[in-house]
């Protein structure tokens, strides 16, 4: 009777120790971007550029309504994270702007999940996305770059400076 009990019970095991697996697993998968990375030390002075295409067909509604300022997150991106920057040091302030020349949207979510910024149009003239903001924490942040319309695809570049 033992072994038919333990013959009954391999498969919801092996099916348990699979799930467990993928579960371990997920927080790595999450990291992966769209497109290029970037790494910000402190000095000197930081800027990076990297570039992309949006993508966008998921809301970043569903990542967050608004942010620690009450702006909101709006516009459609990729699901996936379009780049992850790592910062090596904190930073007093830091600036993320999009250049499309098209209607953009920004959700930079990190170092812990909830921490969410969101920006939207530079000025009425510039529809390009930015956000400017103080005190950022060293870590790893996830950034996304919309468009306001859904299905929208074209091609930015995202510059990073101090």
């Amino acid at each position: 009777m033992t072994s038919q009990l333990i013959t009954r019970l391999r498969r919801p095991l092996a099916a348990l120790s699979g799930l467990a697996l993928l579960v371990s697993i997920s927080p790595v998968l999450a990291q992966t971007a769209n497109s290029e990375s970037i790494t910000l030390a402190a000095y000197p002075p930081a800027t990076a550029s990297v570039s992309g295409s949006i993508v966008g067909s998921f809301s970043l509604a569903n990542i967050a309504g608004s942010d620690q300022q009450g702006n909101l997150c709006a516009g459609f991106a990729d699901a996936n994270p379009d780049h992850i920057l790592t910062l090596q040091s904190d930073f007093p302030t830091l600036t993320i702007t999009v250049n499309s020349g098209k209607d953009t949207t920004l959700l930079v979510q990190g170092p812990d999940d909830n921490s969410i910024h969101c920006g939207q149009d530079i000025s009425r003239s510039n529809l390009d996305a930015q956000i400017a903001d103080n005190n950022w924490r060293a870590g790893t942040y996830r950034i996304w770059v919309g468009a306001h319309e859904q299905g929208q695809r074209f091609s930015y570049s995202l510059t990073v400076q101090e």
